[in-house]
């Protein structure tokens, strides 16, 4: 049964394009979505988004393991060793362990018993498989809730629909590199939650712009963390690239927090499923009121916290030691609280942290002394104006934020860095809006592979000795500005204030253009005046005059 699944996935991977896989999946995902609107007991859309992640990572789980057993058995033949011989099989099967990190799944938690289970046992069964990860996996140890399939109970008929259909999702027709579970997440997010906003913690980042952070602050070793991680696909994305470049995954430590009960167990889940080592902390919390990670100092954190996150305050947290030396962030919005968390995770002498914000936080009045301190202080590094649209859950256009606590200079990952202290450097990448993604319901766009190797190499170049930081720029993009131009703008960072932006109607050679104008209008009339003539000859031809 094993060699018939992969042999079909193999010749559909060969058939098909990138781009026919993802309108394929996305099929996938549609006829998944149709079955449990239609179907009885499929529950609110958190509980149907669930049951198909628990599902997709079952899938993914299950095809990890016959992998992992596909290989071990061709390097026992390899070695001269017969995989089908009685002892061979105890010694290497029946407690294999895998170089790459692969769970062993007893017999009642792989996916070809589940696929081949019958329809009106498909429930027990799958919560029988999460129950058995649970007790052999301790990395899994509170990823699954109890009774997740029994309880909810859907139709033996339905049950047996969406188990086929997650058949269909592989790595080995979709791409291994991608983040799969987290693509399956942002599908049921956009498609069951209508309502769901970045405050209910429910929203996902995509693909280009985890990209783009990881390109440029390079999390290549040591220990990287997310405050607001949800589903981790920001830890998923950042080790793929890690391992695109040739990087050792198991150089990286990650750490996060995650508010939302069941984001946090898919998150487990997820790092999980790769082999990622992971500390998220003992239980689903709040970062505010109950850090997880408090007194441990990161070399990287890469964040997209909740925009404008309100109702994130309360009394005891008017002297929290995350706000020693500023002022406290103001209760009605949560994004300078979010900075000065991440800045005191950071290494004091060498953190980088990269991650997003609304526009606002650029030079909102609440935060001002806030920022004016962080400025002074030379935790701002770089500001960049991301493209409108990025993302499936709002259209507005945000910002990236580096903060360094090295702008000295001196070695990082190769290069020699020069003394940057008292210089911010701003960009605008809002006009670069000429990737439209296809097949979204509505307008989304993307950054492709060379607009964030531009950004990186701006960004690494600005950053290297030998650049003149006081002459650094390229009008309607990016420019280096000193601490004491950004004194004089009221120690705003909004980077249309330092950033040239030329008036393009002045580049306009008046008469040669209304030469132009003047012609076509020319044009215009006598095909007017033609259009006339042949009317009036066409009515006359029957009898008629036109007065």
């Amino acid at each position: 049964m094993t060699i018939s699944i992969y042999s079909k996935t193999i010749y559909m991977a060969k058939k098909t394009n990138k781009k026919e896989a993802t309108l394929n999946l996305e099929s996938i995902l549609f006829k998944c979505r149709d079955i449990l609107r239609q179907a009885k007991n499929s529950g609110s859309f958190f509980e149907k988004r669930d049951m198909m992640l628990t599902l997709v990572f079952l899938r993914f789980m299950g095809e990890k393991y016959e992998d992992g057993v596909a290989s071990l058995r061709q390097r026992l033949i390899e070695e001269g060793l017969d995989p089908d011989n009685e002892e061979i099989i105890k010694a290497f099967f029946d407690d294999a362990t895998f170089a790459d990190g692969t769970f062993d799944l007893p017999v009642e938690a792989r996916w070809s018993t589940i696929i081949n289970t019958a329809a009106p046992q498909l429930n027990v069964a799958l919560d029988t498989a999460l129950r058995s990860i649970g007790e052999t996996n301790p990395m899994l140890k509170g990823c699954f809730v109890e009774g997740t399939f029994t309880q909810r109970n859907l139709g033996a008929n339905d049950m047996k629909k969406i188990v086929d259909e997650v058949n269909k999702i592989s790595h080995k027709t979709f791409g291994e590199e991608k983040d799969l579970i987290g693509h399956v997440y942002e599908y049921f997010l956009k498609e069951f939650a209508v309502n769901a906003t970045k405050e209910e913690g429910e929203f996902y980042t995509p693909h280009d712009v985890v990209q783009l952070i990881a390109t440029v602050i390079e999390p290549f070793d040591g220990t990287l963390y997310d405050p607001c991680c949800g589903s981790g696909g920001m830890f998923i994305q950042s080790t793929d690239l890690v391992q695109a470049k040739q990087g050792d995954i198991s150089r990286i430590n990650v750490y996060g927090q995650e508010k939302e009960a069941a984001t946090y167990r898919l998150a487990k889940m997820n790092l999980a499923l790769r082999g990622i080592s992971h500390n998220l902390g003992s239980e689903s919390d709040s970062t505010f009121t109950n850090d997880l990670h408090k007194g441990l100092y990161f070399d990287y954190i890469m964040a997209n916290p909740p925009f404008n996150l309100k109702g994130w305050y309360n009394d005891n947290l008017k002297n929290d030691s995350r706000w020693t030396d500023y002022d406290t962030p103001p209760e009605s919005n949560a994004n300078y609280a979010w900075i000065l968390h991440m800045l005191s995770h950071l290494k004091p002498l060498s953190g980088v942290a990269g991650f997003l914000l609304a526009n606002g936080a650029l030079g909102d009045t609440d935060s001002l002394e806030i920022r004016k301190e962080l400025i002074k202080n030379d935790k701002v590094e770089a500001i960049i104006i991301l493209p409108r649209e990025l993302f499936i859950t709002t259209d507005i256009s945000v910002t990236f934020w580096i903060l360094n606590q090295n702008k000295k200079g001196g070695k990082y990952h190769g290069r020699q860095l020069r003394n940057r202290e008292h210089e911010i450097l701003f960009m605008d990448l809002r006009q670069w809006t000429e990737n439209p993604v296809k097949g979204e319901q509505k307008k989304k766009v993307r950054l492709i592979t060379e607009q964030i190797q531009r950004v990186a190499d701006i960004y690494h170049q600005w950053q290297s000795e030998g650049t003149d930081g006081n002459n650094f720029a390229v009008p309607e993009l990016y420019r280096s500005v000193g601490i004491d131009e950004i004194e004089q703008n009221n120690w705003t960072l909004v980077p249309s204030k330092y950033i040239e932006f030329i008036d393009h109607d002045l580049e306009i050679d008046d008469p040669k253009e209304m030469a132009r104008i003047q012609k076509e209008m020319k044009e215009l009339m006598q095909r007017e005046k033609e259009s006339q003539r042949m009317l009036e000859e066409a009515f006359r031809g029957i009898g008629y005059k036109i007065e």
